[in-house]
């Protein structure tokens, strides 16, 4: 375990300074943060607390510093080391103001540094009469109270020195710092230094990985001075990284400079130069922290190296890592057909058998298939999606099951390997199952039989142990009717049955969506329209659409809002919301109940009927020719005949 690691797992160290009454309040509270921290108190200031906080820091690194006043602020001028300062607020103020009075009328209020000016106003507004000072130094504050003792005050209402400082010149004093003030102070420091000692791993643990890489690495500030290099590229240079930290990357490497980069912050990728006589691959990136360019990046790569690494990829074959972003949580909706679905699938995620998932577009479909990958055993292997209606036939054959060198003309040398082989030991979802060609769908119920795959152009089959997601939109018991799908594929895919309700059927779960899909816009482009009332106002006007492109269309809906909400219009007027949404507003919009529509609708009851007329009667034969459940024909029926 590193240095960074053990530190984290130690309790930090907090060191509170005080010469005055500051210390004995500081006491008192130092043992109630035993479980938390290990807070130690200093009774010396100025110079002397410099030398004593630099004997302590030898034994044992301090973390966060503790003080008050000018002592605090002459330390975060002389130490380096974080110093969070007690500090007072305004409750404090007034209630040692009320203090005071009961002593006396004749008040003064003397602070470090600025006076509030909230306070000023208010002794204004009131006519209280309270004298107020600041001071800055030791010799401030003693002539502050010599000044106000010639005044006639009474009471000094002031930090530790100068009550000390005022006592001594006979006059009464109230202490300004509460316990509430100086526990807030040691609270921000406990945070501050559980935040440094992570801030810390984790430049330790990069510097570790950086020191790794074969490729050299360096980084520089927005002047182009290098504040981070791994060996790799002090190996590049022929420096020793010491040497090179703050230097001007140009004036090192002049070939590698980075000023055109931070001039004009935009990607340079696989750029071939020279380096003295040395070829290398350099990319470079700015560097963008909370949307603010901060500086940029170089890397060299030695172009044999990436020469010999492709010549090994092209020889072996490589199983992709799992690239899953949904869980089944991520399934938003608390409405009854989405939490049966939910827990259906969670059920599913524990079994290897065959899924197939019905749902129109837009509903969600990849992130069901994903959300049951990641719950199941497979979960940290590959997840592989493809769309079987977005390739022609030839190439969705070779990118399913592969090709071996020379298959074809134009044939990749050594052969390509197919999906899934890809998804060996993992899951591979086939999105849009209704589109694959017939032809390929014998090669599927193969693999769905056998467990094995027949690369094109092979001989000898290759075992494969992947479990099946499969997705459609369609209506595969119409397909299988007029032959364009194969009745003995739907039975082997329909082992596991899931359907996903369209979100015209679960409009209770839009404010639920409509918050999740915000915050993921918020995430992606920083604009947050959560509450916005714009969002609103388009849903309202949305209340009987039927959103034919369901869960995608409304976030896409929510998407044109993010781009107007960063334009700065505050008000959503009649013409942005016909401009934003013309499908709800009615202009140029497709009506579900088109003709499309019902005509799609009555072919499927037309179909129903036919198969029941040829069938006599018989729900049971009609439901098995249809491949679908005597539930389901018995209310498509009972729909149409509500209607």
């Amino acid at each position: 375990m590193n240095a960074q690691a053990t530190r984290l797992n130690e309790p930090p160290r907090i060191v509170a300074v005080s010469l005055h009454r500051l210390k004995d309040l500081l006491r008192d509270l130092a043992p109630t943060y035993a479980q938390t921290a290990r807070v130690e108190v200093l009774d010396s200031g100025y110079e002397t607390a410099v030398e004593h906080i630099r004997e302590l820091s030898r034994s044992q690194p301090i973390d966060v510093l503790v003080a008050a006043g000018s002592n605090g602020a002459y330390l975060r001028q002389h130490v380096d080391l974080p110093v969070v300062l007690v500090r007072v607020g305004g409750f404090d103020i007034l209630s040692a103001l009320a203090r005071a009075r009961s002593i006396s009328s004749r008040i003064a209020l003397v602070t470090h540094g600025a006076l509030p000016v909230e306070l000023e106003r208010f002794n204004e507004l009131f006519g209280l009469g309270i004298e107020q000072r600041s001071y800055r130094t030791t010799d401030d504050a003693r002539n502050c109270v010599r000044e106000l003792r010639a005044r006639g005050i009474e009471v000094v209402v002031a930090p530790g020195l100068v009550t000390d400082l005022a006592e001594a010149e006979g006059m009464a004093s109230v202490f300004l710092y509460s316990e509430d003030a100086v526990r807030e102070a040691l609270d921000d420091a406990i945070e501050m230094a559980r935040l440094a000692r992570m801030e810390g791993a984790k430049r330790e643990r990069l510097n570790t990985i950086l020191g790794q890489l074969r490729d050299g690495v360096v980084a520089v500030d927005m002047s182009e001075r290098i504040e981070t290099l791994n060996p790799a590229m002090a190996r590049l240079l022929e420096r020793p990284a010491a040497d090179l930290i703050g230097r001007k990357l140009s004036d090192v490497a002049p070939e590698l400079s980075l000023e055109r980069t931070l001039r004009q912050p935009r990607a340079e990728i696989d750029e071939l130069q020279k380096l003295g006589a040395r070829p290398v691959l350099t990319s470079r990136l700015p560097i963008t922290e909370q949307g603010a360019q901060t500086g940029a990046v170089l890397t060299c790569q030695d172009p044999e190296s990436i020469q010999r690494v492709d010549r090994d990829l092209r020889a072996r074959r490589h199983k992709p890592a799992t690239n899953v972003r949904y869980r089944l949580t991520d399934l938003v909706g608390t409405s009854p057909g989405i939490v049966h679905t939910r827990s259906l699938a969670a059920q599913y995620a524990r079994s290897d058998a065959t899924v197939l998932v019905f749902g129109e577009s837009g509903t969600g479909k990849e992130l069901l298939a994903q959300g049951i990958h990641a719950a199941s055993k497979r979960a940290n292997q590959p997840f592989i999606a493809i769309n079987c209606g977005a390739f022609p036939e030839s190439l969705l054959e070779s990118e399913l099951f592969g090709y071996e060198e020379g298959a074809f003309t134009g044939a990749r040398r050594g052969g390509k390997l197919g999906l899934f082989e890809a998804a060996h030991t993992g899951t591979i979802f086939l999105d849009e199952i209704g589109e694959m060609p017939v032809s390929l769908q014998t090669r599927l119920l193969r693999v769905l039989q056998e467990k094995e795959i027949l690369r094109v152009g092979a001989i000898e089959p290759t075992r494969v142990d992947v479990r099946v997601i499969a997705a459609t939109h369609r209506d595969l018991s119409e397909r299988i009717l007029t032959g364009d799908f194969r009745r003995d594929l739907y039975y082997r895919l329909n082992i596991l049955r899931l359907e996903l309700p369209g979100l015209r059927e679960r409009r209770q779960d839009i404010p639920e969506l409509t918050s999740h899909l915000a915050r993921k816009i918020a995430a992606r482009t920083g604009i947050d329209i959560e509450n916005d009332a714009r969002v609103q106002k388009l849903l309202d006007a949305a209340r009987s659409y039927e959103w034919p492109g369901n869960v995608r269309e409304l976030e896409n809906l929510l998407e044109r809002v993010a781009m107007l909400a960063s334009s700065g219009d505050a008000a959503l007027g009649d013409m942005q919301l016909r401009e934003l949404m013309p499908e709800i507003a009615g202009i140029a919009a497709v009506k579900p109940t088109s003709t499309i529509s019902a005509h799609r609708t009555e072919s499927e009851l037309d179909l129903i009927r036919r198969v029941l007329e040829e069938s006599d009667g018989s729900y049971a034969k009609a439901s098995e020719r249809l491949g679908v459940s005597r539930t389901t024909l018995w209310r498509k029926l009972k729909k149409q005949s509500q209607s």
